[in-house]
């Protein structure tokens, strides 16, 4: 996991919004939409993160497509040291 996320926020371009989304979940779950706007990001840009950090099992979806929640899984709680050692020295 801890190559996965130097990969996904300091390794590609979208990294710093991707960081954001995480730190957002981790206040509380929340659905794209919410996400975008609270962001001030394009909706299909939020669902590209979205879908980046799926596959890299660092947020789960709960629910249908359209309105489903997203959740920070358990697998990034086991490495959110590891987080925060790398938004600390990419910001």
């Amino acid at each position: 996991m801890e190559k996965a996320l130097w990969y996904l926020l300091a390794g590609t371009r979208g990294g710093a919004n991707r960081a954001r989304i995480i730190r957002l979940l981790d206040d509380r779950p929340r659905n794209a939409n919410q996400l975008a706007e609270e962001l001030d990001v394009d909706y299909n840009t939020v669902r590209h993160h979205l879908d980046v950090l799926l596959d890299h099992d660092v947020v789960e979806r709960g629910g249908d497509d359209y309105g489903a929640m997203y959740f920070l899984t358990d697998r990034f709680d086991h490495h959110r040291e590891e987080f925060e050692t790398i938004t600390d020295q990419i910001e």
